[in-house]
């Protein structure tokens, strides 16, 4: 029902900008022009494996992890900040495709050559039980969906969380990372190859718990592209 009524709202609200709410002209969703040049790219030239533009202690904190590469086209910060949070939330839906755009236009090269072949089928980072109950829906899997969609690869939403703890909003990466609060599993097979799509990386201990899932169940690869890189 909330997924439901966010699409009504999204239709029938005045159109404006979903980062400062700034009144816009016309229907289509997007970006108010301060908005749209406050995004906070990252530089192209980042650390493959975690995504970070420079490591401040000069250790990579993915050295570890199950996934083999690591993405994102923005800086949890600004407006890439108030877009996750409309999404999150506010459920504002729709802003799911605006995102997916933004990860489509700046996707790597050899990954989108590897996404328009086929290769990699598109995996959702699977939210808690019961934060899916309150929220009325999924960010990630909303995600990963309309970025399926926009690339035209197959989604396998085949992974599903065990774990009830609280929010990771405010913990460190220790407390992140502590033993049993994150149990991820397979509920369906895992891809060959897979593109790990979550809104926001910020420890990477959700994404390493999936991608640790997927290569026990057979996985030979995992990629994990996120929205937004926390720095």
């Amino acid at each position: 029902m909330t997924a439901v009524l966010a699409e009504i709202v999204s239709l029938v609200a005045p159109p404006a900008c979903p980062a400062c709410r700034a009144p816009l002209s016309g229907a289509v969703l997007r970006l108010c022009p301060s908005c749209a040049g406050a995004m906070p790219w990252l530089p192209r030239r980042a650390c493959p494996r975690c995504a970070l533009p420079a490591h401040a202690d000069r250790s990579c904190p993915a050295a570890g992890a199950a996934f083999a590469r690591a993405w994102s086209p923005v800086a949890y910060d600004g407006v890439a900040r108030e877009l996750v949070g409309a999404l999150k939330f506010r459920g504002a839906i729709p802003l799911a495709g605006l995102m997916a755009a933004q990860i489509a236009a700046n996707l790597p090269a050899d990954l989108r050559a590897a996404l328009r072949s086929g290769a990699f089928a598109l995996v959702p980072v699977p939210p808690q039980p019961r934060r899916r109950r309150s929220r009325g829906f999924d960010p990630a899997g909303a995600l990963a969906g309309s970025l399926a969609a926009r690339a035209g690869v197959a989604l396998a939403p085949c992974l599903r969380r065990r774990d009830h703890g609280p929010r990771a909003a405010g913990m460190g990466r220790a407390a992140r990372r502590a033993a049993g609060r994150l149990v991820v599993e397979l509920r369906a097979p895992a891809p060959r190859r897979a593109l790990l799509v979550d809104d926001v990386h910020t420890t990477g201990a959700t994404l390493d718990a999936c991608a640790r899932a997927l290569r026990a169940g057979g996985c030979a690869e995992v990629v994990a592209v996120s929205y937004a890189r926390t720095l």
